[in-house]
């Protein structure tokens, strides 16, 4: 079985490696469900660390669905990674209806031409499973990467199972998300040939609370976007002009 460990720092990467994961996927903010990593760390984990590196392009939180400048970031992004030696992406686009975006994703796909291509958990989010699969199949994607639309994948089992069996070996699917020593051997009874989990443990570096949050609620509510608005800041240098 292939062992896929989520990292969100080289420390992270390190630690896999070390304990003889097969590969990462690299990404940054685990608490919004990943980012796409910095170049910085990008770069030095793929000269530092000799374990395949994929690699996870969304350059926010919020949704999945992404404007015309959005896209030429992760297409961007893509660019850089390839450049540095990548093994795979880890990408995918949805429709406002929460179904794939086959002609954005295939976008993404032809930009990382030459590397594995992973359509990540955005897949627990589209209204018709079996017919997302389907559309993954036809665009040539190498894997899902799924918690068979539940929080844990352990309680999406039988989604999962269901769509391996549909897979008929064209398309890897990859259950993710609470996965761990106490359920694994569940997820290898049942056929699969990979899983992908992070292995983290929580640490309180701080010695003292910090006076002011720098955490803002309203901004991890699903679906809610942060942009920067004109005309919030033409009011302001209106007053000051």
């Amino acid at each position: 079985m292939i062992i896929e460990i989520c990292a969100n720092s080289f420390e992270s990467a390190k630690a896999a490696q070390l304990a003889g994961a097969d590969r990462i996927e690299l990404c940054s903010e685990l608490a919004v469900g990943g980012l796409t990593p910095s170049h910085g760390l990008l770069q030095k984990v793929c000269d530092e660390l000799s374990i395949p590196v994929h690699v996870l392009i969304r350059p926010r939180s919020g949704n999945f669905i992404y404007t015309d400048a959005e896209l030429d970031v992760m297409l961007r992004d893509i660019s850089f990674c390839k450049k540095v030696g990548v093994a795979g992406i880890v990408s995918g686009m949805l429709t406002s209806e929460n179904t794939v975006d086959a002609v954005a994703t295939n976008v993404l796909i032809e930009a990382s031409k030459g590397k594995e291509f992973t359509f990540h958990r955005a897949f627990d989010w589209c209204v018709d499973p079996l017919v997302a699969l389907q559309s993954l199949k036809e665009l040539g994607v190498d894997r899902i990467l799924s918690s068979g639309q539940h929080p844990k994948a352990i309680d999406g089992i039988e989604l999962l199972k269901q769509l391996l069996s549909l897979s008929e070996g064209k398309i890897q699917i990859m259950p993710g998300s609470g996965v761990s020593h106490s359920n694994i051997l569940d997820f290898k009874r049942a056929g699969f040939e990979m899983v992908h989990f992070s292995a983290t443990v929580k640490e309180q570096v701080l010695g003292t609370p910090p006076k002011v949050s720098m955490h803002s609620p309203d901004l991890f509510k699903e679906g809610v976007i942060a942009t920067t608005q004109q005309a919030e800041i033409a009011k302001v240098i209106a007053l000051l002009r």
